[in-house]
């Protein structure tokens, strides 16, 4: 019962040093139980959190000896030795731990981060591509350290990572496509053995976008049916799409706006946008905005029509057309005011830059100061594009 009560005070005392950072308790939890690993990794902890790194290696060295089969103990004496630059040391306790746990990830992984550190290469991308097949967490970590290793070279990252499935390819391509590499992404949905889905195609899609523009998405990375100058749902007949980087896209940071597909209004067909304005609206957050297919140095006219309802605002909206590469501005439609309330046709004339290959038509407003709340009710219709 003692040698209980002993064993209980002592693990009490294990946790309270490492809770409470102290290393007199975790000097008693010792004194109670030397035999315990758990008493001396606590001790370790706790000098190691005070920068006593040598006095910590040798508590782990003990632990080690006390459990020897623990691969999380190894793993500790061999952070805690490459600490003392002892990299000879951390290794053979990482191989240790490797030993110990040789199907799970993480051992394989902390020991490559090692090998890679101290300039081993081959060795290291074999641990660290074994820790990802073995736990596909590490992929995009694998990708960026690669990515960063290389200096942003997408070929040697791919030898490096030597892709062995669909999976691994999709997201090397996700990671090339929020940097932005429009060539590299269509190079690795060229080499996927599936078809590319439509929801990937997008989702690819909409990262370059963000990364770029639309002049680092290649014309193989869009829909096999989206043509050149063509305005996707220009009349609103369709539903409008969340999260999509095809079609209208519509911003969820403007509270005061609210938009819906009207079937009561139209100019034509049997659908417009209804767009509704109760209060503040930031001008910097494009509100309604489509990123369309151009020809380069090419003259273009965009047509569409609008209607007004008890608009009231010191910053009027109108459609800005805008360079998808650049951000340059293009063309401007005319400010929509309170009147006239019937449906009136608009239309933008513009020549696109030599290098252009995509323009965006957005729905914005005329800077007012702040505040500059805006209310009332615009509809918007049958947007087209026709080349002059």
């Amino acid at each position: 019962m003692q040698s209980a009560a002993r064993i209980g005070f002592s693990r009490l005392l294990t946790r309270y040093a490492v809770v409470a950072n102290s290393l007199p308790a975790a000097d008693q939890a010792i004194a109670l139980t030397p035999s315990d690993p758990e008493a001396h990794r606590a001790r370790a902890t706790v000098l190691n959190r005070l920068q006593r790194t040598a006095e910590a290696e040798a508590s782990l060295t003990k632990a080690t000896s006390l459990r020897p089969h623990d691969d999380l103990l190894w793993l500790e004496l061999g952070s805690t030795r490459e600490e003392l630059g002892n990299n000879e040391g951390a290794l053979a306790a990482f191989d240790q731990a490797v030993r110990c746990a040789p199907y799970y990830a993480h051992t394989h992984w902390q020991r490559g981060n090692l090998l890679l550190r101290s300039g081993h290469y081959d060795e290291a991308f074999a641990d660290l591509r074994q820790a990802t097949a073995r736990n596909q967490k590490y992929l995009l970590t694998l990708i960026d350290l690669t990515w960063n290793l290389t200096a942003g070279n997408a070929r040697k990252t791919e030898a490096l990572l030597q892709i062995r499935d669909d999976a691994e390819r999709l997201a090397f391509a996700r990671y090339l496509a929020q940097k932005g590499k429009g060539t590299q992404v269509a190079e690795q949905v060229g080499l996927l053995k599936t078809p590319l889905s439509d929801e990937n195609r997008d989702e690819l899609t909409h990262l370059l976008f963000a990364a770029k523009g639309v002049e680092e998405v290649p014309l193989g990375l869009w829909p096999g049916e989206h043509k050149v100058g063509e305005i996707v749902n220009g009349g609103f007949e369709e539903p409008l799409p969340l999260n999509s980087a095809l079609g209208w896209v519509v911003s969820r940071k403007q509270p005061n706006a609210k938009l819906a597909v009207d079937v009561s209004e139209r100019f034509a067909g049997s659908r417009s946008l209804q767009v509704g304005f109760s209060g503040e609206w930031d001008a910097n957050e494009p509100l309604l905005n489509q990123t369309i297919l151009v020809a380069p140095g090419q003259r273009y006219r965009l047509t569409f029509a609008v209607k007004t309802k008890d608009l009231v605002t010191g910053g009027p909206p109108r459609i800005v057309l805008f360079d998808a590469g650049s951000n340059q501005i293009l063309g401007k439609s005319e400010a929509f005011t309170a009147t006239p309330v019937s449906w009136q046709e608009m239309k933008i004339e513009f020549t696109t830059p030599p290098t252009a290959n995509g323009v965006i038509i957005r729905l914005s407003r005329d800077s007012c100061g702040s505040p500059c709340p805006i209310f009332g009710v615009v509809w918007l219709d049958e947007f087209a594009l026709q080349k002059l």
